[in-house]
């Protein structure tokens, strides 16, 4: 009898306990692995290289479900919490050195090379690591939690060494594993700049692979849904432009029988977007054409002849306004795994 009652006493002890650490978070319900914490050198324009101690940093967490593009198709992967040390706190303290400074002081054209010993690669753009509403969403992850459906209990495969994660991709291609290095670079692309252009107006803009044209764009395709992007629109020079909403095609759509969608493409192009008067600015290929948040960038036609036509972009990833390129003139579509 004493045994039984013993028994039931302790069985209901751990339903208890069990109770206690159920929470509303359905994140960290499974256990966490620990990764390794790789060293971090950072190289390029900048003052002085250095080699980041990511131990100093605050730790960040980001959820995704990995998913990669084979045969043409998506396949899953899994559902993980990562945590990690964001690239926005790896970078924050880099003093910069622009290569080209003296002719285009503005830090938008800047992009951001991530590689590992095995000669991966994964390129982001300035803007965004540095100008998302979301901050913090692309991690190098030293541990990680598989997010576990409470039916299935499906346990997804486990990496083994520390990964870039970038929380805002649909395909995640950019999540390679243990990187070591990261190079800053402006790129170098030659822009004609005319400061304080009056009127500035374009009445097409061109797409382009590297230096070949690939088509002229002087009007939305009329098959694309307009959207309407309601917005308070802030630079981080100029403060409030004003509260006009934006209404427009998604640039991923009119850009989208241009180009392919493929591993490297996601991994390391850039669209470089150019404007009457030389301000351009970068843009990851995957943070243009590979969102999984619809925070999407839009194509805004202008009215004719007007300061800033035919067309705007406007990235309502962006908390700052300062990507938004007026007077389009030029995209430009760059595989930074082999640029010339």
């Amino acid at each position: 009898m004493y045994k039984t009652i013993t028994a039931l006493l302790t069985l209901l002890l751990f339903a208890f306990q069990g109770m206690q650490a159920q929470t509303n978070d359905f994140y960290d319900d499974a256990e966490t692995v620990k990764l390794n914490i790789p060293t971090v050198n950072v190289l390029g324009e900048v003052a002085s290289p250095a080699k980041v101690d990511l131990s100093a940093l605050p730790l960040r967490s980001v959820i995704v479900k990995e998913t990669l593009l084979k045969d043409g198709e998506d396949k899953f992967v899994g559902a993980y919490r990562y945590d990690g040390y964001s690239l926005y706190d790896i970078l924050n303290n880099i003093v910069l050195k622009k290569k080209n400074e003296a002719e285009f002081q503005p830090i938008i054209d800047l992009y951001v090379e991530i590689e590992n010993e095995l000669g991966e690669k994964a390129v982001f753009s300035w803007g965004e690591i540095y100008y998302p509403i979301h901050r913090h969403e692309i991690i190098i992850a030293t541990q990680v939690a598989r997010i576990v459906p409470s039916k299935t209990k499906d346990l997804w495969p486990v990496p083994t060494s520390s990964k870039l994660v970038v929380a805002a991709d649909l395909l995640t291609h950019r999540n390679i594993s243990n990187p070591t290095r990261i190079t800053i670079r402006s790129y170098d692309g030659k822009y004609t700049i005319v400061k304080g252009m009056e009127p500035m107006y374009s009445p097409s803009f061109s797409i382009m692979d590297k230096e070949t044209k690939l088509g002229d764009v002087a009007a939305l395709p009329t098959e694309l849904p307009i959207l309407v992007y309601p917005s308070v629109f802030y630079g981080r020079g100029r403060g409030i432009h004003g509260t006009t909403p934006f209404k427009g095609a998604e640039l991923k759509d009119v850009l989208a029988k241009y180009l392919t969608i493929n591993e490297s493409n996601l991994k390391t192009s850039l669209l470089m977007i150019a404007g009457k008067d030389g301000y351009h600015a970068a843009f990851s290929l995957s943070e243009v054409m590979n969102r999984n948040d619809q925070t999407e960038f839009l194509l805004t036609p202008q009215e004719k002849d007007s300061d800033g036509g035919a067309f705007q972009v406007f990235p309502a990833a962006d908390f700052f306004s300062d990507r938004a390129i007026k007077s389009v003139e030029s995209i430009r579509i760059v595989n930074m795994a082999n640029p010339k």
